[in-house]
């Protein structure tokens, strides 16, 4: 994938440098801002494909930036953490994060991460979930409509970023049925993901709290200990 417009949220001029000569190599536009202040100023010119964000910015945080950016968009986001910082890295992809990788990092790695989340975004073979046949899942009170991407429950509408969506939509597709966390971070974040089930386990806990009566009590997306997760069928 050549010419996807990547936008560098970095503070650290050497990192800057070396993206910017590193990703241009590889065929991708880049701009650059170096606060998350400007970041979130420039976003809207910019229209980047991807986003590349650290978490330690100055003025605006790299976490307060991805959560502000996912209340209008749905653009692939990479947060870049320090090695150490695990609870940065947790709080990011409970924001809305799509992936994240540690400093320091080799440059052959981080591109071959943009480049899987670019192909996911575009929704091409290697990382599109088949579509069920229904384009409206309703099982219980949580209804989905593929078509508008839309979630509902108890009646109710519940914001679903895109990452959401596709894990939600295949646990009702497969309802009942126990979907291993390898074949769920296979379909949803495809074959080629670097990352480690963190990713998923947040993503499960983030729709819980927005389909769950009781999220801390979980009866729809239940966790079979030492397999995955499965939607169950309301008992009543």
């Amino acid at each position: 994938m050549s010419e996807a417009h990547i936008f560098v949220v970095e503070d650290e001029e050497s990192f800057v440098d070396a993206l910017e000569v590193g990703l241009g190599r590889e065929g991708f536009a880049v701009s650059v801002a170096r606060d998350g202040f400007e970041a979130l100023e420039k976003f809207d010119d910019v229209n980047p494909d991807l986003v590349l964000l650290d978490v330690m910015l100055p003025r605006v945080t790299g976490i307060e930036v991805c959560r502000q950016l996912r209340q209008k968009s749905n653009v692939p986001i990479i947060m870049v953490t320090a090695k150490s910082s695990e609870i940065d890295t947790v709080v990011g992809l409970e924001v809305g994060a799509d992936d994240y990788v540690a400093k320091p990092y080799r440059i052959r790695e981080l591109v071959a991460r943009i480049r899987a989340a670019l192909r996911r975004q575009a929704g091409d073979s290697t990382g599109e979930i088949p579509r069920p046949s229904a384009t409206s899942l309703v099982v219980g009170d949580v209804e989905l409509n593929d078509d508008e991407h839309a979630v509902s429950v108890r009646g109710e509408s519940v914001a679903m970023p895109l990452k959401e969506f596709d894990l939600l939509r295949l646990l009702m597709s497969n309802v009942g049925r126990v979907m291993t966390r390898e074949l769920l971070i296979d379909r949803v974040w495809g074959s080629d993901y670097f990352g480690d089930t963190k990713t998923l386990d947040v993503h499960i806990k983030r729709i819980r709290a927005k389909v769950e009566p009781d999220p801390t009590n979980p009866s729809r997306i239940v966790t079979v200990r030492g397999v995955g997760y499965k939607f169950e069928r309301p008992t009543d």
